[in-house]
């Protein structure tokens, strides 16, 4: 027999966020230096839950596409800033911003409305209930191949700038030169996705699925929508992160191909 959703009190939520302030605690006196880190980032992660809850139940009320738009536009661009932010040596002149920012606009939101038109289908395709949520995800794992991707590229350029020097004096052009740097930048940011896919169902369950069991929908059902969501991920993930990290790579370079870190900061 299916159990009706339980709803949640204030009080439950409480009991949570004190075994979170536990743990505060905990770094605090081991002196790990993440105590702070974990307060700010409990409180920001409430705030901002509460605040999406508030504007998503407006959306799915009024379901308009101009409004659809500009949720998924402002989500594009806060992807972009945190995507900007991770980077230990961000490129000048806000570059790390429009290379992530363009680069999630072209993946995410092209896997997003090709899954929402050709394989979910919903009427109209753009019902923010399905492409909100599906948008979310494919923005949050490209963000985080597409940072990984950029800072790996970024980082490693500078600590070898003296092989590619090299290897630009020995006639090599500016694509081959950061060639091998390019291909780890790019497993960088992809083997997350495909550890997450690798490990489903056998190391954990995923939490798009876990709240649709959760909400009363069919296991088998779940698994299916899980499955699709893990697929249209990894393609986001993946030409996002290939778009980035090349990209990225031509903008350590000139146009007469000299290496410019001084376009890092």
């Amino acid at each position: 027999m299916q159990q009706e959703l339980i709803d949640l009190a204030w009080w439950q939520l409480a009991i949570g966020a004190a075994l979170v302030l536990a743990l505060a605690v905990v770094t605090y006196f081991g002196r790990l230096g993440l105590s702070r880190d974990l307060v700010v980032a409990a409180t920001r992660m409430v705030i901002q839950l509460a605040l999406v809850g508030l504007v998503l139940e407006a959306l799915f009320s009024v379901a308009a596409f101009h409004w659809v738009a500009l949720m998924a536009v402002v989500m594009l661009l806060l992807a972009g800033r945190e995507v900007m932010a991770r980077q230990k040596r961000r490129m000048t002149g806000g570059w790390a911003f429009a290379i992530g920012t363009v680069s999630m606009f072209i993946s995410s939101f092209a896997v997003t409305v090709f899954a929402l038109l050709a394989i979910v289908g919903p009427q109209p395709w753009y019902t923010p209930q399905y492409a909100i949520p599906l948008l979310g995800m494919l923005l949050g794992n490209t963000m985080t191949g597409v940072a990984l991707g950029m800072d790996r590229l970024t980082d490693t350029a500078w600590r070898q700038r003296t092989v590619i020097e090299g290897r630009l004096m020995l006639g090599m052009s500016w694509s081959d030169a950061v060639a091998d740097l390019r291909r780890d930048a790019m497993r960088s940011g992809m083997i997350p996705i495909i550890n997450g896919m690798a490990a489903a169902g056998v190391v954990s369950l995923p939490g798009m699925m876990t709240g649709q069991i959760l909400g009363g929908s069919p296991p088998a059902l779940a698994v299916k929508y899980q499955v699709l969501v893990f697929f249209m991920i990894a393609v986001g993930t993946g030409f996002g992160t290939v778009a980035a990290v090349m990209a990225a790579s031509r903008r350590l370079f000139d146009e007469r191909q000299r290496l410019r870190l001084d376009r890092l900061a």
